[in-house]
Formats: structure tokens, sequence, C-alpha cells
């Protein structure tokens, strides 16, 4: 079998390599193929990685043989989060609640992957509903930090991320509620875009929180995650959220904002931060500018997250009756079969976000919270809307910490919510953010720049996230 180089591998070269014929889209899906054989076992990246990869990619190499239908997706091995359907295929969204669900459909992305020739390499492991920080919630096992086994991955999109960063896919797909795939990019080296909410159809994708959730890529480079982006981003007539929009120009230099008065506020672990301002620094001597922003009601993004989130996630999980599909537990009547249905299907994370927004949508507290968290998003918009007048990004850390280990804020919840304190503002607001890898720990633990860009302009991120890998 021909050597491939995996390691410095991206989708271009792997495109032209293909076309070339120096491999084959079999030869190098069964080099990803050993690699998941000889790491998944201990990072636990994939719950199950498909029997038909090798037919896939014979499909692929038919297709660039005959010249015609090539994309440079064509014959690309990918890894899908999940939650995100593919049809025939197991799909539990990592809990027990839909271990044996085969989904009945494509989700409209991978429809769009399937059409460009795209070899999915399996489906890989989350938080149980992507409700948690560090895939720990899963009902099958944590995923594991491919630079250090005994940290987190991140999450929820903590398997696709571990996959991309251990070397074990090329690319993959995650989903965004409140930084799903900017925080285990962060934690596992790779790059990850939450797209304008909107940008891309979230029809097949299971639910967490409607007006939060948003597919994106994950990828080794800004270059990749742009290629995938442009592949499944645009308007789905199965998603009345999803639309077309062009890119536009972005300019060679940018100016930069931080809010400072947002990054004081302490829990920020030093390493983090001396890593931002040294890239910051970087920045400037390139010729960027970097100016202070006032976001004052950033501050308050965290608190409002986690009141708008769970009220959605009770909406949405209410679907999980034992009645229609997925688990079913018998009880000696209707009511307790839900009842146990439930409590066995759902994770303690599900459960905790069940109990919390369904209290804040109750009669007694709906003003209380729910509208009055309504309210503060609006302001967080607003916020983004002031700064984008005068700033071409606005940047912080993707996470205040490096990966952390296993089992650390298990038992602390609201540690573990502190984490997502930087990316959660950007899907209340709907914008697009990026994480692109600016360094590492004196231990060899990635570190990432957090960039938001204004509404549809993806482009801006992409451009700003190249002129970091090229510092």
């Amino acid at each position: 079998m021909t050597k491939i180089d995996l390691k410095n591998l991206t989708i271009k070269t792997a495109h032209e390599a293909l076309v070339r014929g120096d491999f084959t889209a079999v030869e190098l899906a069964e080099a990803y193929l050993a690699e998941i054989k000889l790491n998944n076992e201990r990072l636990n990246a994939f719950l199950e990685v498909f029997a038909d990869v090798r037919e896939q990619a014979q499909k692929a190499d038919a297709r660039i043989r005959a010249g015609k239908d090539v994309d440079i997706l064509t014959g690309i091995p990918m890894a899908i989060k999940d939650n995100i359907l593919i049809k025939g295929r197991k799909c539990s969204s990592a809990s027990k609640m839909l271990e044996n669900y085969t989904a009945t459909y494509d989700a409209t992305v991978i429809k769009k992957l399937k059409d460009k020739g795209v070899v999915f390499l399996g489906r890989t492991n989350m938080d149980d509903f992507a409700m948690g920080g560090s895939t720990e919630n899963s009902a099958y096992g944590p995923t594991k930090n491919p630079f250090d086994d005994t940290l987190v991955s991140g999450g929820s999109s903590g398997g696709s991320a571990s996959a991309v960063g251990g070397g074990l896919a090329l690319c993959a797909l995650g989903s965004d509620t409140g930084g799903s795939i900017r925080q285990p990019s962060s934690f596992c080296g790779t790059v990850g875009l939450k797209p304008t909410y909107g940008a891309v159809s979230r029809f097949g994708a299971m639910a967490m929180a409607s007006s939060l959730d948003q597919i994106g890529p994950i990828a080794k480079n800004t270059e990749d995650a742009e290629i995938i982006f442009k592949a499944i981003r645009g308007a789905d007539g199965l998603d009345s959220t999803a639309f077309d929009y062009d890119s536009n120009e972005s300019p060679q230099k940018f100016k930069i904002g931080v809010p400072y008065s947002f990054l004081n506020q302490g829990g920020i672990d030093q390493v983090v931060l001396d890593n931002f301002n040294e890239t910051l620094e970087k920045l400037k001597k390139a010729g960027h500018e970097v100016v202070e922003v006032a976001m004052p009601n950033l501050h308050y993004s965290l608190a409002c997250y986690y009141v708008l989130m769970p009220a959605e996630v009770s909406t949405n999980m209410a679907r999980f009756d034992g009645v229609r599909y997925g688990l079913h537990l018998d009880g000696k009547d209707m009511t307790e079969d839900y009842f146990k249905t439930r409590g066995a299907g759902f994770g303690r994370e599900v459960r905790r976000r069940i109990m919390l927004g369904t209290y804040v949508l109750s009669a007694g507290y709906y003003d209380a919270f729910y509208n009055k968290a309504i309210q503060v998003r609006e302001l967080v918009k607003q916020d983004y809307i002031k700064a984008f007048s005068s700033v071409d990004v606005v940047v912080t850390p993707t996470a205040p910490t490096p990966a952390f280990p296993i089992g650390k804020n298990t038992n602390d919840p609201l540690q573990m919510y502190l984490e997502d304190i930087f990316t959660v503002p950007v899907n209340l607001a709907g914008v697009p953010a990026l994480s692109t890898p600016t360094g590492k720990t004196e231990s060899g633990l990635p570190l990432a720049i957090h960039a938001v860009g204004n509404y549809k302009r993806e482009d801006i991120l992409f451009a700003f996230s190249r002129a970091i890998e090229n510092l």
C-alpha cells in the first residue's frame, strides 16, 4: 500500500494527489482506517466506524477516473458527529435514549457532501444530546484528548475534534450551540468554525436549542475549514432559517477589537492570557491594529444562555417520550412508562437541563427569567453590531483554560459552564466565530484565539485566521 503522509495532508493536497494518481481514495481511506484501529480504543473518538468505507472510496475512485463531477472533496475521508443523520445508519446522539435509532433520511449537509463524493468514516462521540463541554456526558464513555489521554477533548463535539487532532480523520463535522465546535477545537489543536446562524441548514441535525444550534466544520487548517463551509452552506427548503449570501472582499490589514473589560473579570489561566497577548503583539508587528471595544453586556451572556438554552432543551427533549421512537421501558401504566423511559434514557446533564428549562418556562417564573433573558440576548446582539461598526473582528481566547483532567469538573456543573464564557455570546447573537490554534503550553497542550465576525462575514474570519497561521 502507498505510504501517505497523513500528518501533513490537507484537503487540497489530498485532492491533488488523488487527481494525479499518487494514491487512490481506497488507499487514503485504508490509511485512516489503520489509524483508527491503532488509536481509537485509546481515544474513544469514534462510536462506530462504517463497514462500507472501502466501498464509498471505490465509488469516489470511479468518479475521479471518469473525470466527471470531481469535486475537491471527492474521496476525502470525513468524520461525522453522532447527532447528524445519515440515512440507513445509526445516529444515537451518544445517548441511551437513541441507542438503536437508525436514521430514515439524510441531513441536508450530508446530502450535499454525498453529492460531492465525500467518504464518511464513521460517527463520532459527543456529550449526551450535545449537552456538555467535555464529552464526559456521553453514554459511551469520554473521548480523550489526542495530546494527553488523561485530559478531556472538550465538548460537545469532542469526538470530531479528537479524531481530526489525533489524525484519525482528515476533517469532520460538528455542531455548535454554545461553543461545541470551537472549544474542543481549542483543546485538540484544530480549526473550528461556528457559521452565521442560518448559513448552514440544520435539517437532519438533532435539535438541542433550535435558536442557537449550528452545524460547522472542524479541520486541520483554515483552508480546509473554508472548503467544507462552502460545500455545506446555503438556503434549504427544509429549513426556513437557512439562506444564501455571497462572500465579500476581506481587508489586507485588520482592525482587531478586544473587549478588555470582559477579559479582566478573572477566571482565565495565566498561560492562556499570556498566549493571547503574545498573539496580539505578533499581529501588531505584522501591521494589524488592535483597539479596545466596549461590550458591556457580554458579562451577562453566560447567565442569559443558561436560561434560554435549557428552556429550548426542555421543549426539544419532550418528543422523546418512549412512544414514537427511541428507548421504551414498560411500567405499570403509561405515566410510569414515560418516567422510566426518560429516567433511563437521558443522562444526568440532560435531566438537569430539562428540569432547569421547565422551571424557567413555568407560569410563575416565565417573565422573571425567560423574558428577561430574551431582552439580554438583544443587548448582546447590539454590543456586536456596535463593535463591528468600528472593527473587523472581535477577539478573545477560545477557552479560559487549556484542556483539563477527565473528572475534574464533572461534579461542579457551574465550573464546567464557565468553560463556555467566551463562546456563548456568539450563539446568542447569531454571528460567526472561528477558533484558530496559536501555540501550546510548556507541556504541549494546544491554545487558541477566538475571532468573531459580523453577520455573514465568514470570509473575514478565514482571512484573519490565515493571517494568524502566517505569523
